[in-house]
């Protein structure tokens, strides 16, 4: 029984692979896109309805203008790939959230929030495109899905993804609020240290396709390691990468993103 549940299991991760656009790596994918934008999308609601949305602010106009500019520079990259398919269901919408969170989150379908908090440690379009650009990057990875694949094998080893779906759709929900890092509502667990290098690779080069200067990243971040005032966790106690391989990583990609930057 044990060895059939393995050879299932091996299965699943060969048959359920998918490759992340730019970095080519391929991920565990066992997760239907369409079934990952429907919980998407009812989550995304759930947020907004108990949250205080901001409308008709100059940082709410800023959000949508900078939001509205990386996803045309996502249609155009996916295009340019022939990879438009990936992006199939995705119905954009992005939000200004009152919390003194410094964070922005982005869903599946491309549901984005920011919070009130982020604005001033993003000071303008650019320091803003750089987060926006990191979080949509996070979702164009599939990296929720993909924290969700593994957590689906770890959880239900033998069982089918229809009949995990279709008999336990409460774990299957707590796997997607887990998977996904949408605020304190949904209590999430952080992305992995190669997701999060990953999300600041792809999101270079979208905020540089979008027209904003990706060399202000190392300043951004910058700023958000000083914000810390020393109370960050060593590296290997975090998921995240500390701040200095964040910056030394984006240097390093750096050349690649300009080449996608047009003044």
């Amino acid at each position: 029984m044990l060895k059939k549940i393995f050879l299932y299991s091996t299965f699943l991760m060969v048959m359920g692979c998918a490759t992340v656009p730019i970095t080519g790596r391929r991920q565990l994918s066992l997760v239907p896109a369409a079934e990952m934008q429907q919980m998407s999308y009812a989550s995304y609601k759930q947020v907004l309805d108990t949250a205080q949305v901001i409308n008709n602010s100059q940082s709410t106009a800023m959000v949508k203008r900078v939001g509205g500019r990386i996803q045309r520079a996502v249609e155009q990259y996916m295009a340019q790939n022939n990879l438009s398919d990936q992006l199939a269901g995705y119905a954009w919408e992005f939000n200004l959230i009152q919390d003194k969170q410094v964070n922005a989150w982005c869903m599946p379908g491309g549901k984005v929030v920011v919070y009130t908090g982020l604005i001033p440690v993003a000071r303008d379009e650019t320091g803003l495109a750089v987060v926006m650009g990191h979080e949509i990057a996070h979702a164009i990875a599939k990296h929720g899905d993909e924290r969700m694949s593994q957590g689906l094998l770890q959880q239900l080893g033998g069982a089918t993804l229809q009949a995990a779906l279709g008999s336990n759709p409460g774990l299957t929900n707590n796997l997607f609020l887990t998977a996904y890092g949408a605020g304190s509502q949904l209590g999430m667990l952080a992305y992995g240290r190669k997701q999060e290098s990953e999300a600041d690779e792809l999101g270079l080069i979208f905020m540089a396709m979008a027209g904003y200067d990706p060399q202000q990243a190392i300043s951004f971040w910058e700023r958000m390691a000083s914000g810390k005032n020393g109370q960050a966790p060593p590296e290997f106690l975090s998921t995240h990468p500390s701040d200095a391989t964040r910056i030394a990583d984006i240097q390093r990609h750096m050349p690649e993103a300009l080449k996608y930057y047009k003044k």
